[in-house]
């Protein structure tokens, strides 16, 4: 998974911004609204027009095609085709790819094995709870193999009332699947739970950088911070 850089990157919210994220690492950029966040998570897709370099491990990706990146992206209305069930909204993408029907079936399987949604295949999106969604979400995000995530506000759907541990089972994901993965939110406590660093960014402009690994130090696999989340209607790690 590569190490990105963007150089000298200026357009209609940014002048001339300089930023690293590390091979693997789930970066955290948390600002205010109109911070220039989801501008970021566009550029890095591929989907604005800017000035400058973004790089991908090194090489420029200025004239590659969003397609072509091999970026995932989870939108912040999580996007799910409500004329699709759970199976068909994730291989989709696979299918506008060229998949075969074959590999779609086997990499839809994998990613509700991967989910924990086996038994949602059929459903469609009115019927899933908001955690449900969410999840469905991202296995569709993770579908075409992507390099790169990208989660814009991605918890910003769920009420108060749905399980706090999905982040963590996020979070585990993507360590296992070593994907580079940049995670915008404006909420501070969702940043340190999430991020090996968090960024602060406002009006265009990186503010501050902190390391989240040497502010806190926990083990993932101790999970005994987390509520107990009986009422949760898919599995979760807090009921285990």
């Amino acid at each position: 998974m590569p190490d990105i850089e963007l150089k000298n990157i200026s357009n209609y919210v940014f002048n001339g911004l300089n930023m690293e994220i590390f091979d693997k690492e789930l970066l955290v950029v948390i600002g205010p609204n109109g911070a220039g966040k989801s501008t970021l998570l566009n550029i890095i897709a591929g989907l604005v027009e800017y000035d400058g370099n973004v790089l991908f491990d090194g090489v420029s990706v200025n004239r590659m095609l969003t397609d072509k990146r091999r970026v995932g992206y989870l939108f912040q209305n999580l996007a799910l085709f409500p004329h699709l069930d759970v199976a068909s909204n994730i291989g989709y993408g696979p299918a506008v790819n060229g998949s075969t029907r074959e590999n779609i079936a086997q990499r839809v399987d994998e990613l509700l094995r991967l989910m924990k949604i086996e038994h949602l295949k059929d459903r469609y999106p009115k019927n899933l709870s908001g955690g449900e969604r969410q999840r469905v979400a991202l296995a569709r995000a993770l579908a075409v193999s992507p390099q790169v995530l990208l989660l814009d506000e991605p918890f910003s759907s769920l009420d108060s009332g749905t399980c706090r541990c999905i982040r963590q089972e996020i979070k585990r994901i993507q360590r296992g699947l070593g994907i580079t993965t940049v995670l915008v939110t404006h909420d501070m406590a969702e940043a340190e739970e999430m991020g090996d660093r968090i960024v602060a960014m406002n009006d265009g402009e990186v503010h501050e950088v902190a390391d989240i690994q040497r502010m806190y130090r926990y083990d993932l696999d101790d999970l005994s911070h987390l509520q107990n989340c009986t009422s949760c209607a898919i599995d979760c790690y807090c009921k285990e």
